[in-house]
């Protein structure tokens, strides 16, 4: 028997405001627990929230970069659970009337591209952190992240594999990550998914009972979780069994989805309108400025890449995964004048080098100068591999005694490759190559 998969997102992603969302504490990661509170996040009786108006804006960028409907009129709605890190009793979220609707993301599919619908964005809280490693037969509760803001981003359920739907949160974290709403930072939470997955017979049209799989905190964990919940599935159903409606975990150190609790449908936490927040009012005007602050997204870059630098377009999708990689390449290509040479020396050595080192483009010490500048000497001759070989081969038992661990030999082999290039190669450069070239 044949299945087909459905899968819809549920991102919510950490806005990047100092602030949050209805009070003046701070957002900043890693303090102190419990130290960045107020009576307002604390959910003391009395306390009132009031509206960061950055957050409304953000979310507005967000939407506008999506596609989305903004919404002339949206409102807070109040979403009422039971749980240690959610001091009030209930959340502040939106329901009926969310700050957008309708819009998409499209992704590459098959040499071709599928257009991923988006239901709604909304503006919402996070809760607190409950804690429990290293607390011996109790739970702590670190409030620092109630009252952060989020925008949560729902997806159609119309994602049919795990790679369709990693493709998806990449290109939707790119987008918020160029529009500077969100750092995208999965580890730290500020970028994380919810997957809903059912499968049905091929050739049916009702979807099938889904799952829900909670938090996940990385693009490799989505899809190995969602794979192994379509092969849970599968399997329980050519056993004669019933897939339950169900909230699960992805249990990253067995590699198992695990049963958290039953799927909470929409009635059961009461929704209700926010008695202590106004209705929010966009308006055009305030919609039309904040559509003039929007940057160049991934979709638009790409397409300029390919038409101004004439490189393929599987280049112009890595070099333009962010905005500063994107700026790096522009910068080396304008100076070197050699577009495709400056994407593949960035593509090929320098992330590769960037991801040993675990550092960001931004901190590498080899600038866009130092890479025109080496890719002009290797087309003039200056320096190349050649040369960097013809050092090596003069000087094998230094070599030898360098692999041995002798590791101050280097500033040697240094010294001789700015000999043989008359002192014309680029010093961070030459260190480059040499390292590379010394490792074997």
């Amino acid at each position: 028997m044949e299945f087909e998969t459905v899968i819809g997102l549920e991102v919510h992603a950490q806005l990047l405001t100092d602030t949050k969302i209805f009070c003046g504490c701070p957002t900043k990661f890693g303090a102190e627990p419990n130290s960045q509170t107020c009576p307002v996040c604390l959910g003391m009786p009395g306390a009132l929230p009031a509206l960061n108006k950055k957050v409304v804006e953000y979310a507005m960028k967000a939407a506008l970069a999506t596609g989305c409907e903004i919404q002339q009129t949206s409102r807070f709605a109040r979403k009422n659970y039971f749980y240690p890190d959610l001091p009030k009793g209930y959340q502040i979220s939106q329901y009926e009337l969310p700050i957008a609707l309708n819009g998409h993301i499209d992704i590459p599919v098959d040499g071709g591209h599928k257009r991923i619908g988006i239901t709604r964005i909304h503006m919402e809280e996070d809760a607190g952190k409950s804690l429990h490693e290293g607390i011996a037969g109790a739970s702590h509760v670190d409030l620092n992240r109630a009252g952060t803001p989020l925008i949560e981003i729902v997806s159609e359920p119309d994602m049919r594999s795990s790679d369709e739907a990693v493709e998806y949160l990449k290109r939707l974290r790119a987008i918020l990550m160029y529009l500077e709403v969100c750092d995208g930072n999965m580890e730290e939470g500020s970028f994380r998914c919810d997957a809903n997955v059912s499968i049905m017979p091929k050739g049916e049209t009702k979807f099938g009972t889904r799952a829900e799989l909670k938090n996940i905190n990385s693009f490799r964990f989505v899809q190995k979780a969602i794979e192994y919940e379509i092969k849970r599935q599968k399997a329980l159903i050519m056993e004669g069994g019933k897939v339950v409606q169900e909230t699960r975990l992805w249990d990253t150190q067995k590699g198992i989805t695990v049963s958290m609790r039953g799927k909470e449908e929409a009635h059961d936490y009461r929704y209700f309108p926010e008695p202590d927040l106004v209705p929010v009012e966009t308006g055009n005007d305030w919609i039309k400025k904040i559509r003039k602050t929007l940057p160049e997204l991934p979709s638009d870059k790409v397409k300029r890449f390919v038409a101004d630098y004439g490189i393929p377009e599987y280049d112009a999708e890595v070099l333009s995964v962010s905005r500063a990689l994107a700026n790096y390449y522009e910068e080396t290509a304008r100076l070197s004048g050699q577009p495709k040479a400056a994407g593949n020396w960035i593509m090929g050595d320098l992330l590769r080098e960037l991801k040993l080192s675990g550092i960001d483009i931004d901190e590498t010490l080899i600038k866009p100068a130092h890479m025109s500048k080496m890719i002009k000497m290797i087309d003039d001759g200056v320096i190349s591999g050649k040369v960097i070989d013809e050092v090596l081969a003069e000087n094998a038992d230094g070599v030898a005694a360098y692999r041995s661990g002798k590791d101050k030999l280097f500033g040697f082999f240094v010294g001789q490759a700015m000999k043989k290039s008359q002192g014309k190669a680029n010093p961070a450069v030459l260190n480059d190559l040499l390292k590379k070239k010394l490792a074997g």
